[in-house]
C-alpha cells in the first residue's frame, strides 16, 4: 500500500541547482587534477564578475521594473490587425520584451487559442529567446556595443524571416493543423497570459507591485550570479587548456564553413544566453570568426532547451522542425552578414 501520509523525499541531486553543482564539480575536479589552477580560476571568475557588475545591476533593476509595472503586457497589443503588421510587431517586441521561456508558454497558448496566426507567433517565438534588456546589457559589456546591437537586429530579422516564411507556406502540409490536441500551457513561473492589465509605471505606490519588484530583482540577481560565475570559470578553463590553434582551425578564418559550424555547434552545445556570452568571448580571443560567433549565439539561443520546450509544448513535431530549420537558416544568414560587416 502506498504511503500517502509521508511522500517520498526528493532526491538530493534534484534539489541542488544544476549551475551551482556544475561550478562545484569544476572546482573539485581542478583540486584533484590541477590544484595550482584552482585559485587562478576563482580569481578570474570573480574579477570578470566584478567587471560586469554595473551591467548586471542595470539588467536586474530593469527587469524588476518591467515586471512590477506590468510593461510586458504591452506585448499582447502586437497581435492585432493585419497579419503582416502582426508579424512585424511580434518580431520587434519578441526581441525586446523581458519574457523568460516559461512565461512564453501560457502567453503563446492564449494567443493561439484566441486565433492569432501562427506566422505572428512564429516571429515572436524566434526573436523572444535571443534578446532582452538584461541580455543586451551583458552582451554589450563583454562583446561590445556593436555586437549587442547587431544581435538585436539579427533577432528581429530572424523573427521576420520565420514569420513571413510561415505566412507564405501557411497552406502547406507543415503548417496545416499545427497545434497539439492538448497543449501544455503551464509554466514554471506560474503566470497568466498578460492580457488584462495596463502598465502601472509608478509601481511603488502599490505594495503588491513593490513585492514583485524586489522578488524579481533578487531572483534575477541570483540567476545571473550563478550562471555568469559558471561561465567565467569555463572561460578561464578554456583559455588555459584549449589550444587557440584548435579553435582557429575549426571556427576561425574566412568563408562559409566556420559560420555554418558555429550554427550547427551552437544548437546542441548552448548553456543559456547569459552563460554563452563569456564563452563566446573566450572563443573569439582564441581565433573564432566573428560570423561564427554570431551564428553560434543565435542558433543556440533559439534551440536551447527552455526556448525549444516552449515551442514543443504547443505545436506538432512538423512545426517544431520548421522552427529549428528557420533558426539555422536565419542564424547562418546573420552570421554571414556580421562576418562581412566586421571585416570591412
Amino acid at each position: 500500500m502506498a504511503d500517502t501520509l509521508h511522500p517520498h523525499p526528493t532526491p538530493i541531486l534534484k534539489r541542488i541547482d544544476k549551475a551551482w553543482l556544475a561550478l562545484g564539480l569544476i572546482l573539485v575536479a581542478l583540486a584533484l587534477l590541477d590544484r595550482a589552477q584552482v585559485l587562478p580560476t576563482v580569481i578570474f571568475a570573480f574579477e570578470a564578475l566584478a567587471g560586469t557588475a554595473p551591467f548586471i545591476t542595470f539588467a536586474v533593476l530593469a527587469i524588476a521594473y518591467l515586471k512590477a509595472t506590468g510593461a510586458e503586457n504591452i506585448v499582447a497589443k502586437a497581435f492585432v490587425g493585419r497579419e503582416s503588421r502582426m508579424i512585424l510587431f511580434a518580431a520587434l517586441l519578441g526581441g525586446l520584451a523581458p519574457f523568460c521561456s516559461c512565461e512564453v508558454i501560457p502567453f503563446i497558448a492564449a494567443l493561439l487559442a484566441a486565433g492569432t496566426p501562427l506566422s505572428a507567433v512564429m516571429a515572436f517565438w524566434l526573436a523572444s529567446p535571443l534578446m532582452d534588456p538584461a541580455m543586451f546589457s551583458i552582451t554589450a559589456s563583454q562583446l561590445g556595443f556593436e555586437f549587442a546591437v547587431a544581435k538585436t537586429l539579427a533577432a528581429v530579422g530572424l523573427g521576420l524571416f520565420g514569420g513571413f516564411a510561415t505566412m507564405t507556406l501557411s497552406k502547406s502540409r507543415v503548417f496545416v493543423d499545427p497545434l497539439r490536441e492538448k497543449p501544455q500551457v503551464g509554466g514554471c513561473c506560474g503566470v497568466k497570459a498578460p492580457f488584462s492589465e495596463r502598465p502601472v509605471w509608478r509601481f511603488w505606490q502599490e505594495n503588491t507591485r513593490k513585492i514583485v519588484f524586489w522578488e524579481t530583482a533578487v531572483e534575477n540577481a541570483v540567476f545571473l550570479l550563478k550562471w555568469l560565475l559558471l561561465a567565467y570559470a569555463l572561460e578561464a578553463l578554456m583559455l588555459h587548456y584549449v589550444p587557440a590553434e584548435w579553435i582557429a582551425s575549426y571556427l576561425g578564418g574566412e568563408g562559409l564553413r566556420p559560420i555554418a559550424l558555429g550554427a550547427l555547434v551552437g544548437a546542441p552545445a548552448y548553456l543559456n544566453g547569459y552563460a554563452a556570452v563569456p564563452l563566446v568571448d573566450a572563443l573569439l580571443h582564441q581565433g573564432m570568426a566573428p560570423g561564427a560567433a554570431m551564428s553560434f549565439m543565435l542558433a543556440g539561443g533559439v534551440s536551447c532547451i527552455p526556448a525549444a520546450i516552449a515551442v514543443w509544448a504547443l505545436v506538432k513535431p512538423k512545426v517544431f522542425g520548421a522552427y529549428l530549420l528557420f533558426a539555422l537558416i536565419g542564424s547562418f544568414a546573420a552570421g554571414l552578414i556580421w562576418q562581412i560587416t566586421a571585416t570591412l
